[in-house]
């Protein structure tokens, strides 16, 4: 078996193959002529074969050092990419983030995020995965996820490990059955209080604690518990199940720019109201991370995003 050349090795042979001079590749190395003659004649030992043709003088490269030559290049090109991402790496300019993030974002706020970021980071993979609230807590503090875009607040029993940081903030809104009564005044704002005895949509709270939470309190104020006859996930689903007529349901304001067939949707005041709907990210407290931190400095300057 060969012993292995060395990367100084290949940097020696290549410096003589493209001057053809031991003199003026010597002067490249920043090294004397005769150590350098010795290490070409200690590599051909090694390799059983002749790499150079010569007489007093370097006359051309052998078949054997004619390969070598371009294997030498592309060696050494690859360990100065060793070498680039390595520091890249380092500096969180490379490397994977796991992001996941509520559909109630998907179509406004993930975009800006995801083109914000790539801009300045086009070498860093993002791994996208939709899925509510809670499971994006779980799946942070399982160290199954890097980072979270949340519903706001997260659950008290979560706050001692997972860390949050503010994006936007909005408001709830009603959205209404198009035929309902309460529908034929669209510009006009409805209290909260008018619900009362509606049948509701609300996604289960089992997926959404803090914004689930926030939206009883709200209905505490108002003087009544929502009436719950359906239940799903997504915001969309929600706004489809109000056009079908099932019920009304509070929905991000940022779904009044859906125009969606068969909903009506109106601002809601008096008791109880505003009703808050925020958005942040969450990640794992004290977990170290240079891709994560470069995410969360580009996303410093998010606060005024489009939402």
């Amino acid at each position: 078996m060969y012993r292995m050349l060395s990367l100084r090795q290949f940097q020696q042979f290549l410096a003589v193959a493209e001057t053809m001079n031991f003199r003026r590749a010597a002067e490249r190395l920043n090294m004397a002529q005769p150590p350098l003659t010795a290490a070409i004649r200690q590599m051909e030992d090694e390799l059983g074969v002749r790499l150079l043709e010569r007489t007093n003088r370097i006359t051309g490269l052998t078949v054997a050092g004619e390969v070598l030559r371009l294997e030498a290049r592309k060696t050494i090109a690859q360990a100065e990419r060793a070498v680039v991402m390595a520091k890249r790496a380092g500096e969180g300019s490379i490397g994977t983030l796991r992001i996941g993030f509520v559909a109630s974002a998907v179509r406004y706020l993930v975009p800006h995020i995801v083109t914000t970021f790539r801009h300045s980071h086009p070498m860093i993979v993002l791994e996208l995965e939709e899925a509510t609230t809670a499971r994006q807590i779980a799946a942070i503090m399982a160290d199954s996820m890097d980072v979270g875009i949340v519903a706001l607040p997260i659950p008290p029993s979560a706050e001692s490990y997972v860390r949050t940081k503010l994006l936007v903030e909005s408001r709830l809104i009603a959205a209404i059955p198009a035929d309902h009564p309460l529908a034929l005044t669209p510009s006009s704002p409805l209290t909260l209080a008018s619900l009362a005895n509606e049948s509701w949509i609300l996604f289960p709270g089992e997926e959404g604690p803090g914004l689930y939470a926030t939206i009883l309190r709200g209905c505490s104020e108002a003087g009544f518990t929502p009436h719950v006859t359906q239940r799903a996930v997504q915001m969309e689903t929600i706004i489809g199940l109000v056009a079908a007529g099932l019920g009304v349901a509070l929905v991000p304001e940022l779904f009044r720019l859906s125009n969606r067939e068969g909903v009506i949707f109106r601002d809601l005041v008096g008791a109880g109201t505003p009703i808050p709907y925020r958005v942040g990210l969450a990640w794992q407290d004290g977990r170290s991370s240079a891709v994560l931190s470069s995410f969360l400095q580009a996303m410093a300057g998010l606060d005024k995003a489009p939402y």
